[in-house]
């Protein structure tokens, strides 16, 4: 028996027990249960999985929730599972084949919401979960989404959230991952963007033992989209962020800047790729990742991409891989601080940047505590 066969029989059992659904809903499950069937798990041999190795998600074969009942409306038909693609993500296939439970959110066209559009998921120790989050905004309109994810024990999350922005809408994304470190957690964010909208995203992961990120754009023309993003492992956990903006048409612009901060034996992976389509004249994208070792045993892979078919932009893009500075080190140590703090100080004004960028005053402070207790829990 092949491994994929072995992986399907598996799922094979879990998917036959769902509960009944409306006749589109069972054919997104089909479609993308088939198409998971093909593929089976990804492997190190294939490129955009090469760095990471998900043969411990795979083996683990955690249960499945009770099955519960599809509260999914007929008004999400036309956008559930047009954005996000099975054919090129397993785990995306997986999480449609298991459409159950979707945090659907509709924003009316020219509304703005004060208050951001919290939504936070919660892992249970030994099972499984597929959040599935669809936000389609109207034209003009202005909204806030924080996703978060969290849990104790061993468990893995897979999500899929999809953004469909009308034209003129501005948008904000926060994803806070800060999972169990016995945790497994892939995710992908596919936001499809409308003409002149401002959709900005920030990925902030500090938990999990194994975790892949996707975030993916397409922006339309004059649309403005910002991906920022801040991970922090140590000890022997993974992170692999890979990111894709996609430029199909005129006059865009985005932005890009990923941190990392990595100590232990902990591994970061960044693949950052900008795409601009042979009509999309007059695009400026701009990339940067940055990341801070502190340990000889950690490791990064970082690998910014540039597709180009057009002949009038401005794209730049860099990463850059360093320690701590050790004359700053050397003078905060002159002025009487210990070596331990002097390296928080330095390690924590390094995240700052990324922490700064975020707008909701009480997530921000949040985080900013977070950060100041993982880095200082482990001595940096």
């Amino acid at each position: 028996m092949t491994a994929v066969a072995e992986q399907t029989g598996f799922w094979l059992t879990e998917f036959t027990n769902q509960p009944a659904a409306e006749p589109w809903m069972r054919k997104l499950r089909e479609d993308a249960f088939e198409r998971f069937a093909q593929v089976g798990f990804p492997t190190t041999r294939d490129e955009e999985w090469r760095f990471t190795n998900v043969a411990p998600i795979a083996r683990a074969k955690f249960a499945m929730p009770a099955a519960a009942a599809c509260n999914v409306t007929e008004e999400a038909e036309p956008y559930l599972g047009r954005h996000a693609d099975i054919q090129a993500n397993a785990f995306v296939a997986l999480n449609t084949a298991f459409l159950q439970d979707v945090k659907f959110v509709r924003v009316p066209r020219n509304k703005v919401i004060e208050q951001p559009i919290e939504l936070t998921f919660r892992g249970i120790p030994g099972q499984t979960r597929h959040p599935r989050v669809l936000i389609v905004v109207g034209s003009g309109a202005h909204c806030t989404v924080i996703e978060t994810y969290e849990g104790e024990g061993a468990y893995f999350t897979n999500a899929v959230t999809e953004f469909v922005v009308g034209d003129g809408a501005v948008v904000d994304h926060y994803k806070v991952q800060r999972e169990s470190l016995e945790a497994f957690h892939v995710s992908t964010m596919q936001a499809t963007l409308g003409r002149s909208a401002n959709f900005s995203s920030h990925s902030i992961s500090l938990g999990g033992a194994l975790v892949r990120n996707d975030a993916n754009a397409v922006l339309s023309e004059g649309t403005e989209a910002t991906l920022n993003g801040l991970y922090i492992v140590d000890g022997t956990q993974h992170i692999d962020n890979h990111t894709i903006l996609d430029h199909a048409k005129p006059h865009g612009a985005s932005h890009e800047v990923y941190k990392g901060i990595l100590d232990g034996r902990a591994n970061a992976v960044f693949n950052g790729r900008i795409i601009v389509r042979k009509d999309a004249q007059k695009t400026d994208s701009k990339q940067t990742n940055k990341n801070l070792v502190l340990s000889d045993n950690a490791v990064i892979n970082t690998k910014p991409e540039l597709q180009i078919h057009a002949d009038d932009v401005r794209c730049t893009h860099g990463a850059t891989i360093g320690q701590l500075d050790s004359e700053a080190l050397f003078y905060l140590q002159s002025r009487g601080i210990p070596k331990s703090e002097a390296r928080s100080l330095l390690t924590y004004a390094f995240a700052q940047d990324i922490i700064d960028r975020i707008k909701p005053q009480p997530l921000r402070e949040s985080l900013e505590r977070m950060l100041f207790e993982k880095l200082n829990a482990h001595g940096k």
